[in-house]
């Protein structure tokens, strides 16, 4: 069984972990000495075993904080998983219709030939007083 050295509070210990545990151990402590030197910074030195409870209480009331978090984000989870289920169970929303006015084929033939008139009507026009400007011109 390994021994692994870890650093708490500034103070070293040594502790026995299974083989593979030692990085889960060293984050584990890592978590534990951030605490513990958080509460050094504050109040100083103090004793070794109140060091620890402190900075253990702080670290469950920072797990406790989470786990409801977490609690939260499963039950939000459990309702969108729901919903999705609903939705996708749903049978799908009947087709809407949707009616696009047509123009009658005698209407757009009647402005075609409106259309052509009035061309013609406008080169009719131009083409007089062409001829006018031209016999004024003289």
């Amino acid at each position: 069984m390994p021994q692994v050295e870890i650093q708490i509070g500034g103070r070293t210990f040594e502790v026995a972990c299974q083989d593979g545990e030692e990085p889960f151990l060293q984050a584990a402590a890592g978590l534990l000495n951030t605490e513990a030197s958080a509460l050094t910074d504050q109040i100083g030195r103090m004793p070794e075993a109140r060091m620890l409870l402190m900075a253990g209480l702080m670290l469950a009331d920072r797990t406790a904080g989470l786990e409801d978090k977490l609690a939260e984000a499963e039950t939000r989870q459990a309702e969108l998983r729901a919903e999705i289920e609903r939705l996708q169970s749903a049978p799908a929303p009947a087709a809407e219709k949707v009616e696009v006015p047509v123009i009658p084929t005698a209407v757009s033939e009647t402005l075609a030939e409106i259309a052509a008139r009035a061309e013609s009507l406008a080169q009719e026009v131009e083409e007089r007083s062409s001829a006018l400007a031209a016999a004024a011109g003289h």
